[in-house]
């Protein structure tokens, strides 16, 4: 009920059928609700009543889509302009409701459960720069069988969304980005996680692999998605760890992937780390907010990963890496861990721009075909041999290579490293500097932090492929003050950036994508942008 008519009764429609419409309702014109309320859009009616929106008395109206409303206002008097501003109708779809909790008031006297005020909606907005925001909706109203017949309801409708996630298993590495992993957690993420009613079991990693060992052994059938709150390496560790669990359920052998199998469970990625590439990719924007919410609304987000392999053994499952520049710039990072994440990367920059040399390589790539290529050739009788045929192969002085199966959004890249580059579409970026002089080589660098092609060089090329592979040509065995890298490295071995992580390896590296082989909590920002709210109160 209202407040301030506590003496007037209250009734609801139920399951489309009205026991008792109420009173104030029957002032609302027949012509204008139809025209306002769109039932062929907004579902059977559920439920209707009379509850206090904003300080108005609001005559509203829950569907199977959509709960609507408008102020209850007097009938139109004769020649009134303003009749239909007054009568505006507000309306949230709800597909954006993520939880409804009973709104009481407590006092120090009181005993029991305190006195009900009405219902509280939890709603998910989309904001401007893809970022999601989460908003309350109070519907007030003093009666307590009113109210129960709706928050009833409501618990029907959100128990219907199959997709969201229950239970999850959350994995927190302390040391991310000045070991600030933690508040984030325990501000911004789990008290959003509470409120939607998620069951969290929480691991914080206490060394470099704690997360692998940990996803090999738990009891993954407890949970309904994993979680990982730091920044790129615990975000590519959690994968790898959950596409190896994959392959080990499903009986296959672990060094030798020809053709893994996907991830059980979808995971969500929070951005808590000094970078966050693969969560900015993910969600267009490194914002803590938006991925927990994302993770809450059950958005599922297939994505394609490459598996790294060197002499037919499996390095690791990922989405990125970089050879040559990019590898030794990492090692040079690596190195001076006890810097700010930006100071490190700034002096591996510069230190790594001083000795700029390039690697005589050779690199073999498979092209991509699209699906509309593939039928053309099935349509020509083309055999499977004639695959083989299709490897190109380049040799020569390469200052760095880059190759990427998502668009490697970050701060420094707002557009993108591989700005052309989708989540799942089944290709990879093969991105190839050349030798080249080193002022240009740093004009390069430059364009991918503007709106300027990066790519618009003679010394660089782009192509799209599904397979790549890295041989060195030259022996990696320089003196120390050329590369402090090689302090650590094995006499041999080459770096890589590989998700952010450096691995070093000897021979040849095999790049090869696998499509959709895991699902990220993340949506498409086009489901996003269909989703509708008209509502000032929020």
């Amino acid at each position: 009920m209202p407040r301030g008519r506590r003496g007037g009764r209250v009734s609801a429609w139920e399951g489309g059928l009205e026991e008792e419409a109420p009173q104030a309702a029957a002032a609302v014109p027949p012509a204008l609700w139809a025209s306002q309320l769109q039932p062929e859009a907004a579902g059977q009616i559920l439920l209707r009543g009379i509850f206090e929106i904003g300080r108005s008395s609001c005559d509203v109206v829950l569907s199977e889509r959509a709960l609507r409303w408008w102020p209850i206002t007097p009938e139109r008097p004769a020649g009134d302009s303003k009749y239909d501003i007054l009568h505006k109708e507000e309306f949230i779809e709800v597909k954006d409701i993520f939880s409804v909790k009973l709104k009481r008031r407590y006092s120090a006297k009181q005993q029991g459960s305190g006195t009900l005020l009405g219902i509280t909606l939890f709603i998910c907005l989309k904001k401007e720069q893809n970022k999601l925001k989460d908003s309350m909706l109070d519907l007030i109203n003093l009666s307590e069988d009113h109210c129960d017949v709706w928050f009833k309801q409501f618990k029907k409708i959100l128990a219907g969304f199959s997709n969201r996630p229950k239970s999850l298993k959350i994995i927190l590495n302390p040391q991310s980005h000045k070991k600030e992993a933690t508040q984030v957690y325990y501000e911004k993420v789990e008290p959003l996680l509470r409120t939607a009613g998620i069951k969290t079991d929480l691991t914080i990693t206490e060394y470099e692999g704690h997360a692998l060992s940990l996803l090999k052994e738990c009891e993954l059938q407890e949970f309904d998605g994993v979680v990982c709150v730091g920044g790129d390496g615990s975000a590519s560790e959690v994968v790898h760890a959950l596409l190896l669990r994959a392959q080990k359920d499903a009986g296959k052998e672990t060094d030798h992937i020809l053709t893994p199998v996907c991830a059980e469970l979808p995971l969500g990625l929070i951005p808590a780390g000094s970078t966050n590439v693969l969560a900015h990719s993910l969600h267009g924007i490194p914002h803590v907010v938006t991925a927990t919410l994302h993770i809450i609304m059950g958005h599922i987000q297939p994505v394609d990963v490459c598996t790294f392999s060197t002499t037919g053994k499996l390095l690791r499952f990922g989405f990125s890496a970089m050879f040559g520049f990019g590898g030794r710039t990492l090692a040079l990072a690596e190195k001076h861990r006890w810097m700010s994440p930006n100071q490190r990367r700034d002096f591996a920059v510069i230190k790594a721009l001083a000795k700029l040399k390039p690697e005589d390589c050779e690199i073999s790539f498979l092209p991509f075909m699209s699906s509309q290529d593939l039928q053309g050739r099935k349509v020509e009788g083309s055999p499977k041999s004639e695959c083989n045929d299709r490897w190109q192969t380049i040799q020569g002085q390469i200052l760095n290579i880059s190759i990427m199966a998502i668009p490697c959004l970050c701060s420094v890249a707002p557009r993108g490293l591989a700005p052309n580059t989708r989540l799942n579409n089944g290709s990879m970026a093969l991105i190839i500097a050349r030798n080249t002089s080193r002022p240009e080589f740093i004009k390069h660098l430059k364009r991918y932090a503007s709106v300027k092609n990066q790519f618009n060089f003679p010394f660089v090329e782009t192509y799209t492929v599904e397979e790549v592979k890295i041989r060195p040509r030259t022996n990696s065995t320089p003196s120390l003050e050329e590369n402090e890298w090689q302090a650590t490295a094995s006499e041999n071995s080459f770096p890589w950036n590989v998700d952010g992580d450096l691995v070093e390896v000897a021979s040849e590296v095999h790049v090869k994508l696998h499509p959709r082989l895991i699902n990220l909590y993340g949506g498409s920002m086009e489901e996003m942008n269909d989703s509708k709210v008209n509502c000032n109160c929020l």
